[in-house]
């Protein structure tokens, strides 16, 4: 799943070049990096591991405001940031939950033949529904 959030970067106040980065949306999330570069890549790390965190304690996980709706102190810029979260899980996630499931033969032999992933529609269609139910 791939989520969008904004990220304030607010620039250190040294000239180093370094900036903060604040997320509105997701309280107590910030990080920082020297460059900006460093600072984005920091940002989604630190975001998707927020996230992560929140869906593996079976918690709500906030909406992404819309990009007119966050206001950033003079000097401060504020980014998209572009979180994959099925990718930062694989790599460090801590829970996973094996399910097994029965379906009709004729439905394995269609998803064999095009190559659907059992696991990967199950936890998109399961994500998909909740959010729609504000998990």
């Amino acid at each position: 799943m791939k989520l969008i959030y904004p990220a304030v970067f607010k620039p250190f106040t040294d000239q180093s070049g370094g900036y903060v980065v604040e997320f509105p949306d997701l309280p107590g999330c910030v990080t920082e990096g020297k460059d900006l570069e460093q600072a984005i890549e920091m940002g989604i790390d630190a975001a998707s591991g927020w996230i992560l965190g929140e869906l593996e304690d079976g918690e709500k996980i906030p909406h992404a405001s819309d990009y007119s709706e966050i206001t950033a102190e003079n000097g401060c810029m504020i980014n998209m940031l572009l979180l994959d979260i099925d990718a930062y899980e694989e790599k460090y996630g801590e829970k996973a939950v094996r399910k097994n499931l029965t379906i009709p033969a004729w439905l394995n032999t269609f998803a064999e033949k095009n190559n659907i992933n059992f696991s990967k529609l199950l936890q998109e269609t399961l994500f998909s529904m909740a959010q729609a139910k504000e998990i």
